[in-house]
């Protein structure tokens, strides 16, 4: 089946990168959430985002311009009634996500795909949402989308091989490297990172060592581009709770469960970056100050 139109729902961090390498790549695309507030916020990122691949001479000024054309904005589920491919990329929580799915399911044409950007929810358990269960698939982006060349397939128990096949298309047309995974909960990207996080979380709570030692060592001693502490900021810190809260509830081991210091920050509203403190201190611009 050939794709045209792709729907992206949620303008966030994922959900507009999404959204700008799949016009980049050509497709139109509709980027909805549920306030205008949302969308514009997603545009201006978009837009900074694009920006700078102009001005690295790594896009034309007709290829940024038609980009930037190809993608419309709506607070209106209704507006995506015609596409033939809707990735979701809302927050992290399963009975939010199921909604969603039922909602699309029933708004959008037969032959439509319905993919999830969920990073460990089990791609099977949200297709039941759905009557489509053969055309539900995982499409987990890494972030930042624009950046990182990975995407991790994964096809549900029903998912046919035409769905997979249409969307390993669509990944390979936006510069990724698709790679197909089996569904259990985190896959395989965040069954072995989040892990590694709320270890290095556990390290800070038992006094190990200081957040700034922690990501140090990793840096120095295992060649890490950067910390998991600075990287469990830039997730978000409730993020990374509410996948090992998968991951300890699908996988039944007590090696995933969250650490108590990770549940007490996500409580005292400290998430990281996005919320200027987690770890470490961010200024409005998410340019770490401490």
């Amino acid at each position: 089946m050939e794709i045209r139109k792709i729907g992206v729902i949620g303008a966030g961090q994922m959900g507009a990168g999404i959204a700008q390498v799949a016009a980049q790549a050509g497709y139109t695309v509709v980027l909805r959430d549920l306030e205008q507030a949302f969308l514009e916020r997603g545009l201006s990122s978009i837009k900074r985002s694009i920006g700078k691949l102009l001005e690295k001479g790594k896009l034309d000024q007709q290829a940024h311009d038609a980009a930037l054309a190809r993608i419309t904005t709506t607070t209106h589920l209704s507006d995506l009634n015609d596409c033939d491919l809707v990735i979701e990329a809302i927050v992290e929580h399963e009975p939010t996500k199921l909604e969603l799915f039922r909602e699309l399911d029933a708004l959008l044409q037969p032959a439509a795909i319905l993919a999830s950007n969920t990073s460990s929810i089990p791609i099977t358990r949200l297709a039941s949402a759905t009557r489509r269960p053969e055309r539900f698939i995982g499409m987990h982006f890494m972030n930042p989308v624009p950046l990182m060349e990975l995407v991790e397939v994964i096809r549900g128990h029903l998912t046919d091989e035409a769905t997979t096949q249409a969307v390993l298309e669509v990944a390979r047309r936006m510069g990724k490297t698709p790679v197909e995974v089996n569904d259990y909960p985190g896959f395989v990207s965040n069954r072995i990172l989040l892990p590694m996080l709320n270890e290095a979380i556990q390290c800070v709570m038992e006094g190990v060592a200081t957040p700034e030692a922690i990501d140090q060592v990793m840096k120095l001693g295992m060649n890490h581009p950067m910390g998991p502490l600075t990287l469990a900021d830039f997730i978000g810190l409730d993020t990374c709770l509410s996948i090992m809260e998968v991951l300890h509830r699908g996988l039944g081991d007590d090696k995933y469960r969250p650490s108590p210091l990770l549940r007490k920050m996500v409580q005292a509203g400290l998430l990281g970056r996005k919320s200027g403190r987690g770890f470490y201190r961010y200024d409005e611009k998410g340019n770490k100050i401490g």
